[in-house]
């Protein structure tokens, strides 16, 4: 902490103070990264762009730069298959293949000329492509729109390059991804599963034989159970079979051949993630039989490299968080990389020399002297929970060096659950947090029962109990933190956007710990969810509270929309227009209730959003207006209510 006696330092209420990390600023100059390709020696990522309406970007970076736009402002290389999408690109040879947003429609572009349209079939859905040169196609998972009153059709199909043809090659189950194809071309192994069962719960691995027009004629069940989850298959360039797999209760690296399957490394820790997006990847296959692979283990990722008997090495990089990792002719890998200091970013890494390229960040605002100082660095907490469990968080502390509060002052907390529920909280540098922890907030980010990262009972702790286990840690987690006297427990404020703005909307209305919360996009009554909701996750909810409609009780009492007669406190709602997954109904229906109440609420409605923001001056409105709420209700010298 600055010494508050100092004449530099301002003294002022936790809350209160003034940072150079504004939501302009933050809107301005950051963009996302989600993905990122090598063909030969070129690399290429997709770049979010608030300022450009959330756009996707595919951007080139050749062998002696500069990074240079490949689709037309026009464009939007964004797939919505399973309404999350992922994968949306596939580039080959100089040529990119992707799926553009507004009409979900499968495009052609090669370097210098105009996206051309080469799927044939209205109202389909493409992503996870690979390229099948031998019949001069791509093989990719379909999701088939055309029957209104149903549920899509989800089937793995082949598009060939030049539009003349699209066909099915795999169907029948209610869901696929990563079809991928043997280095000889003569094998595709894909994943499936079915409801109600979600990719992380329940997923089987197949590989089918191909013909010479192509066409499957014999198929085979590698792995997979009722209890059993499976990640990313791939081949090895010698035509092994490669997978991820949770069948020790962690996800770590097999290989099939010869209908043997033998563990690579194992370990207690997670080589796997939640596949909500299409198109994650944590290994790759190196030169000389090696495997560089990436694993979660104490909440951060770790990055090794596997000899051909499993052997490790572990490799020293400047990165806590590791994604989207590649690998490029063998000697090379590609990454998205960030750390608590660093933003997100893409690199290159030469795995002879280790030297690290960075090619694209995702801000550099960090770089400015007087806004690296008003970094927060968190550390992660296992903290006690109920029936003698524990739950983790990353705790950030208030941190401006410009600023000091009085002696006798605890800082108001804000309690971040994120969304899934089956996601994880990030260590790599966000400036939406640093947003808080710049201006006298203190922030806990909490990977509660539920989250991935923990292994497999981590994530099952939230069997029927979603509303129950994610809002007892988020509360546990704010009075550990209380007890240990580094927030003042009569100040805390829980958000959360998605399945995190449901565990924020029952922590307030079935609890009465936090004073004050923001909701994004989160779900106030169930019983709505499970009839309005899309086919990915149209049958979650079995899992997470019950069978419904036989269990509707559960559903009516783990709703918040039923129970804001309990509600005491300032709520205020953020909420996308045209938002598939959760409908903006949800937060409707629950800002009526509060309004009835006569409590302060606010309730912002967002034309042209979906499921979480990408437009900037939205991104900015909310965040400002979060800040408000906090600044009228929780900072000291505010309003009281």
């Amino acid at each position: 902490m600055v010494n508050e006696n100092s004449s530099a330092v301002t003294k002022a209420a936790y809350g209160s103070w003034r940072s150079p990390i504004t939501a302009d600023l933050i809107v301005g100059h950051t963009v996302d990264l989600p993905e990122a390709w090598l063909d030969g020696d070129d690399v290429y990522w997709c770049e979010g762009r608030p300022k450009e309406g959330g756009r996707l970007v595919v951007v080139r970076y050749g062998v002696n730069g500069p990074a240079e736009d490949v689709t037309p402002r026009s464009f939007n290389a964004r797939s919505t298959v399973h309404e999350y999408g992922g994968a949306a690109v596939l580039v080959r040879e100089g040529t990119v293949y992707f799926s553009n947003f507004a009409d979900q429609k499968l495009y052609r572009q090669s370097l210098g000329e105009s996206p051309q349209a080469i799927s044939q079939t209205a109202q389909c859905r493409y992503a996870d492509a690979v390229f099948d040169g031998a019949h001069r196609r791509l093989i990719l998972v379909r999701e088939d729109h055309r029957v209104s009153d149903s549920q899509p059709t989800n089937t793995i199909a082949a598009v060939t390059i030049d539009g003349s043809s699209e066909v099915v090659l795999v169907e029948g189950n209610d869901f696929y991804s990563n079809p991928r194809l043997s280095p000889d071309g003569r094998k595709l192994a894909w994943l499936t599963w079915n409801h109600p069962h979600m990719p992380w719960m329940s997923t089987e691995l197949w590989v089918g034989e191909l013909d010479q027009a192509g066409q499957i004629v014999s198929r085979k069940k590698i792995a997979g159970s009722q209890t059993e989850a499976l990640f990313q298959p791939e081949w090895s360039p010698g035509g092994v079979l490669h997978f991820v797999s949770d069948r020790t209760g962690w996800w770590n690296l097999y290989r099939e051949s010869d209908g043997q399957t033998e563990a690579l490394f194992p370990k207690e820790a997670e080589f796997g993630e939640p596949l909500w997006n299409l198109g994650a990847s944590t290994y790759a296959f190196a030169n000389g039989g090696h495997i560089v692979c990436t694993y979660r283990d104490s909440g951060k990722t770790r990055i090794a490299v596997l000899d051909s008997a499993g052997s490790p090495c572990e490799l020293n990089l400047p990165f806590t968080e590791v994604s989207n990792l590649r690998c490029a002719n063998g000697n090379s890998i590609l990454l998205r990389g960030g750390a608590p200091n660093e933003h997100a970013c893409i690199a290159r890494v030469s795995l002879e020399s280790l030297q690290c390229e960075v090619l694209r960040k995702a801000s550099t605002v960090v770089e400015n002297a007087e806004l690296r100082a008003c970094l927060s660095a968190p550390s992660l907490i296992e903290f006690p929970t109920a029936n003698g469990r524990t739950a983790f968080l990353w705790y950030y502390p208030p941190y401006n060096p410009a600023f000091a509060a009085s002696s006798n002052e605890l800082p108001p907390l804000l309690v971040k659950s994120h969304g899934g529920p089956t996601a994880a909280a990030s260590c790599t540098l966000d400036l939406e947090v640093q947003f808080w922890t710049s201006r006298g907030f203190a922030v806990a980010d909490v990977d509660y029962g539920g989250s991935s990262g923990y292994g497999r009972e981590y994530r099952e702790r939230l069997h029927r109990q979603w509303g129950v286990v994610d809002v007892e840690d988020c509360t546990k987690a704010a009075k550990f933190l209380a007890e240990k006297n580094l927030v003042d427990p009569a100040r805390v404020a829980i958000t959360g956007g998605s399945a995190g703005g449901y565990t924020t909307l029952c922590a307030l209305t079935f609890g009465d710990y936090f004073k004050i919360g923001a909701s994004h996009y989160g779900v106030g009554d169930l019983e709505v969810l499970a009839t309005d909701t899309h086919k990915f996750e149209s049958h979650y909810l079995d899992w997470l509270v019950g069978k419904y409609p036989e269990e509707r009780q559960t559903y009516i009492d783990r709703s918040p929309i039923h129970a804001t007669d309990r509600l005491k406190v300032p709520v205020i709602l953020f909420q996308g227009e045209e938002d598939k997954i959760v409908p903006p109904n949800q937060s409707e229906l629950i800002a009526a209730s509060i309004r009835a109440k006569g409590l302060p609420l606010g309730y912002l409605l967002f034309a042209k959003e979906q499921h979480g923001f990408r437009i900037a001056e939205n991104i900015k409105r909310a965040l400002e207006a979060e800040l408000y709420f906090y600044s009228a209700f929780l900072v000291r010298g505010g309003l009281r209510f």
